[in-house]
């Protein structure tokens, strides 16, 4: 084993400038993809906390032998939802809700900071007037994010607020009318469960890729590393010490780039907070994944990097001598590209009933996403090198000649350049058609009570009584014949004067009648709309995260591909051939493949994404045209960084073996 070791260091620091520059390539690539594995990882377990924070909140099934009652409404404040939860003890001893040191007594209020801060600025009258008075501030345990306005009222079992029932509003989700329980539950809520598995969409559309780049990473250099091995095999080095020595190169460098990964990602942390997902960003411990994660990260990365370049080695060890000659591999077959048509038709066939399945539906969706990604990976070699061919038969200039040549004998090099975009592709167009537009369109100034048909006349005198002093017209609504105000009958509230003069207006009304809440057609329609802005935000993270993979990666994997070349284009160059030739070619051999894979790739999402289609509007649009722009400048940019490296390797007159 030492001497496997001692062997390896030597290959590495005796192979020289250049040979050190593709092993600080393969640790930069490492580095990027052990970071955004991490942030992938994280995602899931940051809306798993966020599920576990807000699930207290939700009374559960009644208990037996109930110690309390728990009640829950959702108020408004400058259009903002506050959380507020009611809660009354039963027995002495009742548990302490998350985040506060005891049971609230009757009569106080403990709020989160985000609230307390709003109480302070805005005056009594538009918001802290509607609860008693403040007892203490809840700490993180019972907040979903640092921003969150949250509310826990201490209440006797007999207040009418603890007896009534409570209106559950569309697009409202967070009520709950008093139930006795004995514990808190601890099930998600409903769109805590959407923002997970919309989540672990996201983790599946950047994860794919990323184990791409990080498997094309393991294979950096490959080619002089190829023919340095296929030499040690051809002067008796045995396959065993081989495998040894090739395991020992990748494990070293993925560790030091897992490592270097690890520490990018932690000084990422501050800026990924600033991300707002469901109305406010993060907590910095929610994004830090934990110290047994990171370990198994920093343990899993060096084994997957090994393993894939072990798994490159078959023709070093079983055919040394056609390596050492460059000998051109065996074309692949179009079983591959078949491969990929299998899948599509399955999911076609699949995807009509995958809404109805729930849970089970969202696991095989994730099935066929990443099964997907597999088959485009797995076809991208054959369709470059079948592009490679066609460029041959129609080329008109060398450069053309030279970049179809390239593609036809390496295309397994060439998609590895151009993967990440193209993968990329699949993502812009499955998130295409996942946008969605707000409609803005309902009021936002007339507060609606509801109350039974009976009722309805003396609380229009009771509200017009409590409005006093605030400019605003009182009518009642007769019950509607379906949605969640029928057989009831609706108090609104005209208010004019902008939102002030509404949140006057919502303090006023507070407790008009027990467990209902003031609230605007708009209010009801914001639970939708924060879930579109929401998928639009995950949507452009899961589309920045999967444009650095595949930049990073068509940089690094260009700049390898120079150094494996070197001593072709070396050649080259001496022989006669323009400089402006040699890169031209260079470019095409990238440009060319990327147009038909991206464009392939970005009509198979916009397929896989056809069942589940919120709407193409104005983001889906902005999506695809960000697809274009980005994917084709920043491969041009990191095909220009290569320019310098194939100046470099051609300038020498006489170059030498690897």
């Amino acid at each position: 084993m030492g001497t496997t070791l001692d062997l390896t260091w030597r290959l590495l620091r005796g192979g020289g400038r250049r040979n050190l520059l593709g092993a600080a390539l393969a640790l930069a690539a490492v580095a990027v993809s052990t970071g955004l594995l991490l942030f992938a990882v994280t995602a899931n377990l940051a809306f798993a906390q966020r599920a576990r924070a807000d699930a207290w909140r939700h009374p559960g099934k009644a208990g037996a032998d109930p110690v309390m009652i728990e009640a829950l409404a959702t108020d408004h404040v400058r259009g903002e939802p506050i959380t507020v939860v009611d809660l009354a003890a039963l027995k002495p001893g009742a548990p302490a809700p998350p985040g506060m040191p005891r049971f609230p007594n009757p009569g106080e209020t403990w709020t989160s900071p985000a609230l307390a801060r709003l109480m302070k600025d805005l005056p009594s009258g538009q918001l802290a007037a509607r609860f008693p008075a403040r007892a203490g501030t809840l700490g993180r345990d019972a907040l979903i994010h640092p921003d969150e306005l949250v509310a826990v009222v201490g209440r006797a079992p007999g207040d009418p607020a603890m007896t009534a029932g409570r209106d559950r509003l569309a697009g409202v989700e967070n009520t709950a009318a008093p139930t006795r329980i004995a514990r808190y539950s601890t099930g998600a809520a409903a769109f805590a469960g959407v923002y997970q598995a919309l989540v672990a969409i996201a983790s599946v559309l950047m994860a794919v890729p990323l184990l791409v780049f990080g498997g094309a990473a393991a294979r950096l250099t490959v080619a002089r590393r190829d023919r340095r091995l296929a030499a040690l095999r051809l002067v008796g080095a045995t396959p065993g010490q081989v495998v040894a020595i090739t395991t020992a190169e990748a494990v070293i460098t993925a560790a030091a780039g897992a490592l270097a990964g690890t520490v990018l990602y932690a000084a990422a942390i501050p800026a990924l907070t600033r991300i707002t997902i469901a109305g406010g960003g993060w907590y910095a411990s929610d994004l830090w994944p934990g110290l047994p994660v990171v370990a198994a990260v920093l343990a899993a990365v060096p084994v997957l990097v090994g393993a894939s370049a072990v798994a490159g080695l078959r023709r070093v060890v079983v055919g040394p001598l056609g390596v050492a000659r460059r000998e051109t591999p065996p074309a692949m077959r179009a079983v591959r590209v078949l491969l990929l048509a299998a899948v599509m038709a399955a999911f076609a066939g699949a995807s009509g009933g995958l809404t109805g399945l729930g849970r089970l539906g969202l696991v095989i969706m994730l099935v066929f996403l990443m099964l997907a990604f597999l088959a485009i990976n797995l076809a991208g070699p054959w369709v470059v090198a079948l592009i490679g061919r066609i460029t041959v038969a129609l080329a008109r200039t060398p450069a053309r000649l030279l970049a179809g040549r390239r593609l036809v004998d390496d295309p397994r090099s060439a998609w590895r350049t151009v993967a990440g975009v193209a993968l990329t592709g699949f993502v812009a167009g499955f998130l295409a058609l996942l946008g969605g537009a707000s409609s803005g369109t309902k009021a936002s100034d007339r507060l609606e009570l509801s109350v039974p048909p009976e009722r309805a006349a003396a609380v229009a005198e009771q509200v017009k009584g409590r409005l006093d002093g605030i400019d605003a017209g009182v009518a009642v609504r007769p019950p509607s014949t379906g949605g969640p105000s029928a057989d009831a009958a609706v108090v609104t509230v005209t208010v004019r004067g902008g939102a002030s003069a509404v949140d006057r207006a919502r303090t006023a009304l507070a407790g008009t009648v027990p467990g209902h809440v003031a609230t605007t057609p708009a209010d009801e329609e914001r639970g939708r709309d924060q879930l579109l802005a929401d998928l639009r935000t995950g949507a452009l993270t899961v589309l920045v995260v999967s444009f650095l993979i595949a930049i990073t990666s068509a940089g690094i994997t260009g700049a390898s591909a120079v150094l494996d070349r070197r001593q072709a284009y070396a050649m080259l160059r001496l022989a006669g051939t323009p400089l402006r030739v040699l890169d031209r070619a260079r470019r095409q051999e990238t440009l060319i493949p990327l147009v038909v894979m991206g464009g392939g790739s970005l009509a198979t999402g916009l397929f896989f994404a056809a069942p589940f289609a919120v709407g193409f509007g104005a983001s889906g649009a902005v999506t695809l045209a960000a697809f274009v722009a980005v994917g084709f400048g920043g491969i041009a940019g990191a095909s220009a960084l290569s320019r310098p490296l194939l100046r470099s390797v051609t300038a020498d007159p006489a170059p030498t073996p690897d």
